[in-house]
């Protein structure tokens, strides 16, 4: 895959295309196919500019991590992709073609925003957007009967909206967001509202529809989350994408070059450039720095021969922590 940041020129759409498959077969993977292209995208609000020129790329069957900070443009992307805006130039093309409002009906979103009518009953909602999105009344009623055993909320479904919980409600969006099956799947801040044990429940299910095809892009706040669930990423500020990639090659291009070694006696700190070294439960765990120069098999020979190595490993940022890195100095 690739990294690039604002001072990269954008190259064309088959261009990286190329550069993607020719990756994939040298390291022997399996190819994606690009579901969703968004090409030199312009959209402006009243002399204020929320997108300048943004590109990116989607491949089949996976989750991709739309980030940036309040304000960056990431909505107005979305609201495009999802034809609630039109571009005022560039283009979105789905499957290699233009996308037309037509071809929402294979989109699921789910908006930050939630936007359930409070006084339905919950299972007459449900029924209804699933009718929207085109279903039959017998499958929608199959498909709901269920998610809602699978979320153990099948005795919220003669219930008004008004009386479920912000958590109760963010499931039932979540299910009328992916019933029809659709093969693009968008979730703004999906998280929203829950606690941690059902967070993990709508992660496993992101995971599961994404393991049976459909393709996910993915825009939240919370880092973590995109180191656990997103293959790669674009990150959006003041109306540009100015990082983006494949997420272990992102925080890999980020090193520090500073390395965890657990041993069975204290290094010699002579010998090593130390940052702290402390003994727990009769192993001594040391952070060092290595020269940028200096390969990984060298410096474990060396630690080899200091005492015994009973692990050792490359201590790479975090994506919180890239994200603000570049972000600032966005800002700077």
């Amino acid at each position: 895959m690739y990294i690039i940041n604002h001072e990269t020129s954008n190259p064309s759409n088959l261009k990286l295309f190329k550069l993607f498959k020719l990756q994939t077969q040298l390291t022997n993977q399996p190819i994606n196919m690009i579901l969703l292209e968004v090409e030199n995208v312009v959209k402006q609000f009243s002399g204020h500019l929320a997108l300048d020129r943004v590109s990116l790329t989607v491949p089949e069957n996976t989750i991709y991590g739309l980030l940036g900070p309040n304000g960056a443009g990431k909505t107005t992307l979305i609201r495009i992709i999802n034809c609630i805006t039109a571009p005022d130039s560039g283009e979105v093309r789905l499957n290699g073609k233009r996308m037309t409002p037509a071809d929402v009906e294979h989109i699921g979103y789910l908006p930050e925003e939630r936007g359930l009518y409070k006084k339905m009953k919950v299972g007459e909602q449900a029924l209804y957007l699933a009718r929207l999105k085109g279903m039959t009344k017998a499958d929608a009623l199959k498909a709901l009967k269920y998610w809602f055993e699978k979320f153990e909320i099948q005795e919220w479904w003669n219930k008004k909206v008004e009386e479920l919980s912000k958590g109760m409600a963010q499931k039932v969006q979540f299910i009328t967001t992916i019933l029809h099956n659709p093969n693009l799947l968008i979730f703004d801040e999906p998280f929203t509202g829950f606690d941690p044990v059902n967070t993990e429940i709508i992660k496993r299910e992101i995971l599961n529809l994404r393991d049976k095809g459909a393709t996910i892009i993915f825009s939240t706040h919370n880092m973590e989350t995109v180191e656990d669930l997103c293959e790669n990423i674009s990150l959006v500020n003041n109306a540009r994408i100015v990082l983006q990639g494949n997420v272990a090659e992102i925080r890999a291009s980020h090193t520090t070059n500073t390395y965890l070694v657990g041993s069975r006696s204290s290094l010699n700190e002579t010998d090593f450039t130390m940052v702290s070294q402390k003994e727990k439960n009769g192993i001594f765990e040391s952070v060092l720095m290595k020269d940028p120069n200096e390969t990984n098999n060298f410096l474990l020979k060396r630690l080899m021969d200091n005492t015994e190595i009973l692990s050792f490993e490359e201590l790479l940022p975090g994506m919180n922590d890239i994200f603000i890195k570049t972000v600032t100095h966005e800002q700077n």
